[in-house]
């Protein structure tokens, strides 16, 4: 049985500027993701990864073509959307505490105490930080503010999660545990995720399909579909021949381009 998307983005171009100066960031931009897919999208700097995702947020509107999420024209920013940025520490409010950050998105939706409290408690225990509610996010490693980030966004339930390079700025150990974290909780709840990285490794560890992106303007070149089973393991799923193939097809592409 065929899966209904439930993100549709048709021929989508963004231009930044007016007349003869407007400058193409991304053209005819065209995929799908199905309910539960993990999609990454790589390509080189300045190839439009971020503009894409914040379009797909609703933070920025086409400049021509349409993007769809569960059937709705994407023109504004949704609850049912929730969007992880890469620079976590600038993402977090310094004065609130960790409970009180990831209880940020739960007063937004009017949900009151006790319930809040109960829900709260709930996501640190999933995000591994309990014994860190009562720190605020300057006592804690990188780490545990990007977590913190994931928490908060988890907190207003969203059907659909998405990414911009969350893991670039940590540490090798302490991005391998968060990527298995974030694999692991959106096939818990059934969420769909939408990922960024530079990083081929990354993107093939954690996607069901991978997109790549050309630059001036941005463009599809690539869309594979990984084929790897899940769970996935940090050591042996970087050793499959599967792994290795899509990593010098992908690496060969960029290199092209």
């Amino acid at each position: 049985m065929i899966q209904a998307p439930v993100i549709e983005v048709r021929t989508v171009g963004m231009s930044f500027g007016n007349g003869t100066g407007a400058r193409a960031v991304l053209t005819d931009i065209s995929f799908d993701v199905v309910e539960g897919a993990f999609l990454c999208i790589v390509g080189p700097s300045g190839c439009g990864k971020t503009t894409l995702l914040r379009l797909l947020a609703g933070l920025l509107r086409t400049t021509t073509g349409v993007i769809r999420c569960h059937g709705e024209p994407v023109t504004v920013p949704s609850r049912d959307r929730a969007i992880i940025f890469q620079d976590y520490s600038k993402a977090l409010l310094p004065w609130r505490t960790v409970a009180n950050n990831v209880a940020l998105a739960l007063e937004a939706c009017g949900v009151e105490e006790p319930e809040r409290g109960a829900q709260v408690s709930a996501l640190l225990r999933t995000m591994g930080l309990t014994r860190a509610a009562d720190q605020y996010p300057s006592q804690l490693s990188g780490g545990m503010q990007q977590r913190v980030q994931i928490a908060r966004c988890l907190a207003q339930r969203p059907r659909i999660l998405l990414m911009d390079e969350p893991f670039g700025a940590l540490d090798a150990i302490t991005r391998q545990g968060l990527q298995d974290e974030v694999t692991r909780l959106a096939l818990e709840l059934g969420t769909t995720v939408v990922f960024i990285t530079h990083d081929l490794e990354e993107a093939i560890y954690l996607g069901d399909h991978v997109i790549v992106l050309a630059a001036n303007p941005g463009r599809i070149v690539e869309r594979i579909e990984v084929g790897i089973a899940r769970p996935r393991s940090q050591l042996a799923t970087r050793e499959d021949p599967r792994f290795l193939a899509h990593r010098h097809r992908l690496f060969d592409m960029l290199q092209d381009h």
